[in-house]
């Protein structure tokens, strides 16, 4: 059965720019839309002639810059008086006395859209004459069959391209033809690939490794013949086969594999494939495994991972989690517990430290159960206390704010349970802002699931600033020599003042070491949660002058 491509984003993408541009156009709001469209087609006609006739561009190159105009034209449209009747004279001489800039027009008719094309324009270069390089690739990549109007995607991933010799250009398409593909496939192939023609010289190994690999798919398991023969159907398939590429998996080692599995590529659309790629990564495993578990278990594309509520006990079981360990995972991860969506399976997985024995079974053919977990009966796993919370919830003054940071919690684990309330109770801010202060201690290099460790006990910790808690770090790290994983430890360190608590005691106390005064080693945590009282006293203790000398010259107070 012949593969129909999903062309709706193309669409969108192509309405957006060629037809909502026109009555958006800023210069131009103040004519009704009807008349407006009449200016624009006027001033594409004598755009186009200006080029092929003025500028001496080939024809077709001068009807694709100047169809495919909108936004460039804007601003010289607006210094012209708006006649339908005199608008064209008055725009070719406008042309013929006020040069553009011809490489800005170029680059948003092949794609590039208005807020990109500054990073393109060759610097105190207005004309192709002083610069042809780029129109004649783009004219040797039209020639051969590529859409004018798709050339962008080149330019942007690879801007290489279009410095490139055209007739180099022409035998490296030539090239790729002799792998037995037509051009249409080449086409898409280069678009979801650009890197394959970028490069001097030869064709590199990487990119002789994976038309290798495309052989195989396309010609030796036959999936070539069940893609519909236009550039976007080839370039949709050759985007969902370069998600494994961009997984990890080895260009030249996974043809074969990809082949095997190509209904892949016919039956699933892109944006399933993502999410599916998504849910697994957020597992923090090998990023190539993951491509080569949907190669070779493709029916794990079919389940659904986003509604299925899960009991995690429950879940544990279902997947073999022996009971001792099961009674473990009970006793050190309550907050984990209860009832929690498939989606978010694999941060509960990362919170209860199990994400790698889960993704090893997944690996080791035990995919299906995945696929046929169900609850053993409705009231599994539900927690009285936790529906109470929600009913408060809900009848509060904020409810869809309250929300939001309740399934923040239970997006990074937490189980819908008495503890994940209480924790919701303690902590300020936005759903996003807490995200966002997650993020940050997670990417500085604490382990996601003794972080929600530290969140459990100390959920206080997520209602600093992410800049505030990138400056404790930073002391606890370069000033006090300490490695993050005593956070571990001590997480209410990020719950004191910076300046007037943490800085100024640790700064004292290193002081007082230096000095032959203190020669007790007092933990951080001694140092920094000490009330002000036994602070005092502590230090009288050490010597009757010093909390005198602390007042005066590092007490916060001081001033």
């Amino acid at each position: 059965m012949p593969f129909f491509s999903t062309t709706i984003s193309y669409l969108g993408t192509y309405l957006s720019r060629n037809l909502s541009s026109l009555p958006n156009s800023s210069n131009l709001s103040h004519i009704s839309p009807k008349k407006r469209s009449q200016i624009i087609r006027l001033a594409q006609a004598v755009l186009t002639d200006y080029f092929h006739y003025t500028r001496s561009l080939p024809f077709v190159h001068a009807e694709h810059i100047g169809k495919n105009s909108f936004y460039s034209l804007d601003d010289p449209i607006s210094k012209i008086e708006l006649s339908l009747s005199t608008f064209p004279k008055s725009f070719e001489k406008f042309l013929m006395y006020h040069p553009i800039n011809e490489f800005e027009f170029f680059f948003e008719s092949i794609g590039i859209t208005r807020e990109e094309i500054s990073g393109f324009l060759p610097p105190n270069k207005f004309f192709f004459a002083e610069d042809r390089r780029v129109l004649n690739a783009a004219g040797a990549l039209s020639v051969f069959g590529f859409p004018w109007n798709k050339l962008g995607i080149l330019c942007k991933a690879e801007a290489s391209i279009f410095n490139k010799d055209a007739d180099n250009l022409s035998r490296r398409l030539c090239e790729f033809k002799g792998y037995g593909l037509n051009t249409v496939s080449v086409i898409g192939i280069c678009l979801a690939f650009p890197f394959v023609l970028g490069g001097k010289g030869d064709l590199g190994v990487e990119a002789r490794a994976l038309f290798d690999d495309l052989k195989r798919i396309f010609m030796d398991s036959d999936l070539g013949s069940l893609v519909e023969e236009n550039v976007d159907s080839w370039y949709e398939i050759c985007r969902k086969i370069r998600l494994f590429y961009d997984l990890g998996c080895e260009k030249g080692k996974i043809g074969e594999l990809m082949g095997k599995s190509r209904n892949i590529f016919l039956e699933y659309p892109e944006d399933v494939l993502v999410r599916k790629i998504d849910f697994f990564c957020r597992l923090n495993v090998r990023k190539a495994d993951i491509g080569l578990l949907l190669l070779e278990s493709p029916e794990i594309l079919s389940f659904d991972l986003e509604a299925p509520v899960i009991s995690v006990m429950g879940f544990l079981k279902h997947f073999g989690l022996g009971l001792q360990k099961s009674k473990s995972v009970a006793r050190m991860y309550p907050y984990i517990l209860g009832r929690n969506k498939m989606a978010n399976l694999p941060h509960v997985m990362r919170a209860l430290d199990l994400h790698e024995w889960f993704f090893g079974m997944m690996r080791n053919r035990n995919h299906y159960l995945l696929g046929n977990y169900v609850l053993s009966h409705p009231d599994e796993d539900l927690d009285k206390d936790y529906i109470d919370g929600l009913q408060k919830i809900q009848s509060s003054t904020t409810p869809v704010h309250t929300i939001n940071k309740l399934n923040f919690f239970h997006g990074i684990g937490f189980g819908e349970n008495s503890l994940t309330i209480k924790a919701l109770e303690r902590v300020h801010g936005t759903s996003s802002e807490i995200q966002e202060r997650f993020d940050f201690l997670l990417h500085a290099g604490l382990e996601f699931s003794k972080l929600c460790t530290m969140i459990s006990f100390t959920a206080k910790i997520l209602n600093q600033k992410r800049e505030i808690l990138e400056r404790k770090v930073d002391f606890l790290i370069q000033e006090m020599g300490l490695s993050l994983q005593y956070l571990h430890v001590f997480p209410a360190y990020l719950c004191f003042n910076l300046e007037n608590r943490i800085k100024p005691r640790c700064r004292f106390h290193a002081w007082l070491a230096e000095n032959g005064l203190c020669t007790t080693n007092y933990s951080l945590g001694s140092r920094i949660a000490t009330s002000d009282k036994s602070f005092m006293a502590r230090l009288y203790r050490i010597h009757p002058a010093i909390p005198k000398l602390w007042l005066e010259y590092y007490s916060p107070q001081k001033d």
